[in-house]
């Protein structure tokens, strides 16, 4: 099984910056989308349980057991996909697995050859992340994984929604900040409410900073709200220092959604 180690990955991805080429990370929830991904010019995929809620035809949500889910998504997504590097989503703070390093070994095994901490508390609001806190299983559980990753030499997105979060992200090592703005915008089960697009980049630019003002090296990928068709990444190129795009909806929803529709018309 072809697998991707955190040098090559990122020298693939320095590579792109330099010609200038803006770097796509499709979720995928099923092989079909995956490989559709990876022929459409993916770069890497990004594996999320949450996905299979939106293959059901649901809001994305949590369902289950979220490494678990992640886990077999991953063999089935393996299974078509060999070119390209494949990212695991994992749960930081499942209770059920409190040996971070032991889980990350599985996620490696697994094929993923890179991590990223969803589902994330950075998103959640201060009541959920202080309640997670208290018992030793919020958000610093995520920072945990992302050091881990880099200590084991596996290549790390980070989903943060704050400059505070963006700064212990950027400490911990990960290889790439995502500036989370929101669940994303449009569709069928989409939130019709939210922040602007012009909202979504000043949000972006604060996430940023906050996470240069750590590590210069630290590359950026958007993510979210506002930031839902081709266009608005064009937007978040010319005004953010992002070098890519990181999908969920805006790749594995509202397009099926659409080609549905359009097929049986």
């Amino acid at each position: 099984m072809r697998m991707f180690d955190r040098t090559e990955i990122i020298s693939r991805i320095e590579g792109q910056v330099t010609e200038r080429k803006a770097i796509l990370a499709p979720g995928s929830s099923c092989g079909l989308v995956a490989k559709c991904a990876v022929l459409g010019g993916a770069d890497m995929l990004v594996v999320y349980s949450t996905g299979l809620s939106r293959l059901m035809g649901l809001p994305t949500s949590r369902i289950g057991d979220s490494n678990a889910r992640t886990l077999e998504l991953a063999a089935e997504i393996r299974n078509v996909v060999c070119s390209v590097p494949v990212v695991g989503g994992i749960e930081a703070w499942d209770p059920l697995r409190l040996d971070l390093d032991a889980l990350l070994d599985k996620f490696w095994a697994a094929g993923l050859s890179g991590v990223i901490n969803y589902p994330t508390i950075s998103t959640m609001g201060d009541n959920w992340r202080d309640r997670r806190g208290r018992v030793g299983l919020g958000f610093e559980r995520e920072v945990e994984l992302i050091a881990l990753a880099r200590k084991k030499n596996i290549f790390s997105l980070a989903y943060v929604a704050s400059p505070q979060d963006a700064k212990a992200m950027a400490s911990a090592g990960a290889d790439c900040i995502v500036p989370h703005v929101g669940a994303t915008r449009g569709g069928l089960v989409g939130h019709e409410e939210g922040q602007s697009l012009k909202e979504a980049i000043r949000r972006i630019n604060e996430i940023n900073a906050a996470a240069r003002s750590i590590r210069s090296d630290v590359l950026s990928l958007c993510h979210g709200g506002a930031i839902a068709e081709p266009e608005d990444t064009i937007e978040v190129y010319r005004t953010t220092e992002c070098v890519g795009f990181v999908g969920a909806s805006s790749i594995e929803r509202i397009p099926i959604e659409r080609a549905v529709k359009t097929a049986a018309a």
